[in-house]
């Protein structure tokens, strides 16, 4: 395991969570992800284990089908909690809306050709048709993502919160979409915020909020943080 470091915030005793970043197809690098995360588990003294995907599961990378089916099944018999991030949103307008020319663009501007070519699909399927050739426990994953989630002293969201926004009355666009003036706000927000979404080099972690992208698509590793009481660690694949 990883050297402990302090962590901004803390969980409550008996609580280990994982939290794991932007994916983007990258199947191979989750999976090593998983095995870093399943052998800390095996010794951990928390009875309570919680893996928070922080979304962005889907395109750019090879295969977003294999990710999509790996965090459908968790490496520890954990609590799974599944965040949406921009890019299934985008992926979600255009199965919904499939006559949406511009919600089409969109997504297909930011990736999502390597979506459809990973469930065997390509530019001479008809838009319509794609929601029958992509399995329906995907589909139903993909519905049934949620915008945050709280545990202790940390929010766990796709992208960040607005600064001075109540935490409770945040828009569910900002919490898939905001960049600035999120990452250089200083404030306290309320709860550490912990997000994904904007890559960096390396993880960033603050005393308002703990970014774990750092961009596994582009060449970059994948990253997961573990937390425990007021510690916390790295992975990466």
């Amino acid at each position: 395991m990883p050297a402990p470091q302090p962590a901004p915030a803390s969980l409550p005793p008996g609580l280990r969570l994982y939290a794991v970043g932007d994916t983007h197809g990258c199947a191979e690098k989750l999976d090593a992800i998983h095995a870093r995360i399943a052998e800390d588990a095996a010794h951990a003294p928390e009875p309570e284990q919680v893996i928070v995907y922080l979304g962005d599961y889907v395109d750019r990378g090879p295969d977003s089908r294999g990710v999509i089916e790996r965090v459908l099944a968790p490496p520890i018999p954990a609590t799974a909690v599944y965040l949406c991030g921009n890019h299934e949103a985008m992926m979600l307008e255009v199965l919904d809306h499939p006559a949406d020319d511009s919600a089409l663009a969109l997504w297909l501007r930011n990736g999502g050709v390597a979506t459809l070519t990973s469930y065997g699909l390509n530019g001479a399927d008809e838009p319509r048709d794609w929601i029958g050739r992509i399995p329906a426990d995907h589909l139903g994953f993909l519905r049934g993502l949620a915008r945050r989630h709280r545990a202790g002293g940390y929010l766990f969201v796709h992208a960040g919160i607005r600064p001075g926004v109540p935490l409770d009355a945040q828009d569910e666009e900002d919490l898939i979409w905001i960049r600035e003036p999120f990452l250089g706000s200083e404030a306290d927000h309320g709860a550490v915020v912990v997000h994904g979404h904007t890559p960096e080099r390396a993880p960033v972690i603050r005393p308002n909020r703990i970014g774990l992208d750092t961009g596994a698509v582009y060449g970059g590793p994948l990253t997961a943080a573990v937390f425990w009481a007021d510690r916390m660690a790295l992975f990466q694949a």
